[in-house]
């Protein structure tokens, strides 16, 4: 699994031994994902430390059961886990709540491990990567953000502003492009924004650019129209280069719980989403959203968003993700 900006990048080029930097960012990053994922973290263990660790006691399995609901980890994929961990407490292989931690983790990191590529496809040139998702889930600047890292990663980029229904996101937009020395592509307030995405496809092609990323108007998953309109963008990108988008990335603010998951549904019955970028886990007890939405709809999380920083925007490593929700270690 890639933990590094390095690794997420997909450019058909080996990235899969670590180097000692690499190892050192490895470690340092569990540090502050269990800071980040402290208060989904202590909802959890709240629900587990009232009770001394009994596995013949229903009680522990019914708080446990509890607490990954109340973290939004999904009834399909809470069910799957409490049943595991029965099973194994039932052969003895769960002795101390110690134990139970570490299994639980690793059980939800192999229910969170993508059946596909975890990495972001750049492997074409240029690649096109089409943004999507509701408005304040943190899609402008996660697209800044990827953008920023590309650049650290030797890759030219363009970004499109295809959201030509907010000035305020245009300029937004314009300021990260500037910040990651991206090209800029808009157009006038109200234009048609699958024209916008045409452009930004056509200006990386002329200009030799590596990677374009597309951003869309921040649409709810219950407005057809908007609907159709993302539709008719990501046809016309793969008009102007066959085979594009080659990634459809789509923002899910974790704050929303199973809303997200909803969003997520919806979102890829009207395009096929390739992964999400789960935002604001720093701000919420939901942490368990990224177990439900890559469990239940089998989309793979590839970034998440753990504060407002550059590097607060990250590659998701499942067994980093549960062992600092759950393990405690």
């Amino acid at each position: 699994m890639p933990t590094t900006w390095e690794q997420m990048f997909d450019t058909g080029r080996d990235a899969s031994v670590a180097t000692e930097a690499e190892e050192e960012e490895r470690r340092g990053l569990f540090s502050r994902m269990r800071e980040s994922l402290s208060k989904s973290r202590r909802a959890m263990t709240q629900q587990l430390t009232a009770v001394m660790f009994d596995p013949a006691d229903a009680d522990v399995w019914e708080r446990l059961e509890e607490a990954l609901i109340y973290a939004d980890c999904g009834v399909a994929a809470t069910v799957e886990v409490i049943e595991r961990l029965e099973g194994e407490a039932d052969a003895g292989g769960l002795r101390s709540a110690e134990e139970l931690g570490d299994r639980l983790a690793a059980i939800v990191a192999e229910l969170m491990r993508p059946t596909g590529d975890p990495r972001i496809d750049v492997r074409n040139r240029p690649a096109v990567i089409l943004m999507t998702g509701v408005n304040g889930s943190g899609k402008t600047t996660s697209i800044g953000k990827i953008a920023y890292h590309l650049r650290e990663a030797g890759m030219s980029c363009v970004i499109g502003a295809a959201d030509t229904f907010r000035a305020a996101a245009g300029e937004q937009l314009e300021a990260w492009a500037e910040r990651a020395g991206a090209d800029f592509v808009s157009s006038q307030s109200g234009a048609d924004p699958a024209a916008v995405a045409f452009d930004s496809v056509a200006a990386a092609q002329s200009r030799e650019r590596d990677v374009v990323i597309v951003d869309t108007a921040g649409r709810l998953h219950t407005q057809d129209h908007l609907m159709e309109e993302l539709r008719k963008i990501h046809r016309v990108i793969g008009q102007r280069e066959p085979g594009a988008p080659h990634e459809v990335l789509l923002t899910i603010d974790a704050t929303t719980g199973q809303n997200g998951l909803q969003q997520a549904r919806l979102f890829s019955q009207a395009v096929e989403v390739t992964g999400i970028v789960l935002t604001k886990l720093d701000g919420t007890a939901k942490g368990g959203i990224a177990l439900a939405i890559a469990h239940e709809l089998g989309i793979p999380v590839k970034l998440i968003g753990v504060g407002e920083g550059l590097e607060d925007l990250r590659p998701f490593d499942p067994e980093t993700f549960a062992r600092a929700l759950f393990s405690g270690d």
